[in-house]
């Protein structure tokens, strides 16, 4: 083998190796966002009898 193609391949090695441990830091460092909690405090009602932007529609409607 050429002297060339022995460091093509060092390289190629080098460069792979390099990928799958940023891979592997980058997954390490995240979590699926389906694992996430959501507290109920959070989670609203979409359309609630409160919501002012409906109150102020029909006040809008009904001058």
């Amino acid at each position: 083998m050429k002297r060339s193609k022995k460091i093509f391949a060092a390289l190629a090695v080098v460069f792979v190796a390099m990928l799958i441990y940023t891979a592997y830091d980058i997954s390490q460092r995240t979590t699926f966002p389906g694992a996430k909690s959501h507290p109920k405090d959070q989670i609203k009602k979409p359309f609630s009898e409160k919501d002012s932007l409906k109150k102020d529609s029909l006040k809008s409607v009904y001058r």
